[in-house]
């Protein structure tokens, strides 16, 4: 614990080593989850897939959270989980209350815009609505908070991943670009309401 000014207590600032500690253990545990989520429902002959998204009605509106966590098949899951562990490292690397509060809004945008726009008598499920969230998120993060190390991550962010852009569209069958162009607008709109005070801007 520091002092500040008048002697009052001030969090001690994190050291970059413990920001890479914490990032690590965040994003690989939340992957592990998932993973064992995945097992449960194949154990349990999928029970978990109830908690996924049927649009338009309205108790349906209390998995729009777990259908974040909640995957149909291992390919499903495999397919997310390496964009989820780079992305979401890269994003909680600048704090972890920030970063929860960006896959918060996320899922949340995420799930209520596919609750509202989704075709009749779908389900939808899984992490791939974070996944672009947390892509718009650092691809604009850096011009939002003025910062040059967060806009060369964007850029690099936008180099490897920037051809997930087509899945914002409808072009591929059983594949929810709702999902997808719903998170991408939570992380762009998070990056916004999230932005760093301008005396943190260094």
């Amino acid at each position: 614990m520091a002092y500040g000014p008048y002697g009052v207590a001030v969090p001690a600032p994190v050291s970059r080593g413990e920001r890479v500690k914490n990032a690590a253990l965040l994003t690989g545990g939340w992957v592990a989850l998932l993973w064992v989520l995945e097992a449960i429902d194949v154990a349990t002959g999928h029970a978990l897939d109830t908690f996924g998204i049927t649009p338009r009605e309205f108790g349906e509106l209390r998995d729009i959270v777990p259908a974040a966590f909640v995957h149909f098949g291992w390919d499903h899951l495999a397919a997310n989980s390496v964009p989820l562990l780079l992305l979401g490292f890269l994003a909680a690397l600048s704090g972890i209350r920030r970063f929860l509060a960006v896959v918060t809004v996320t899922i949340l945008v995420s799930g209520l815009g596919v609750w509202l726009t989704a075709s009749e008598h779908s389900i939808t499920a899984g992490a791939s609505g974070v996944v672009f969230g947390l892509f718009g998120y650092l691809l604009v993060r850096g011009f939002v908070d003025r910062r040059i190390g967060d806009v060369v991550i964007g850029l690099v962010v936008g180099a490897v991943y920037g051809s997930i852009l087509w899945g914002v569209l409808p072009t591929t069958a059983g594949v929810s670009w709702q999902g997808h162009l719903f998170g991408l607008i939570g992380g762009v709109a998070s990056a916004f309401v999230f932005r760093r005070p301008r005396d943190a801007r260094i």
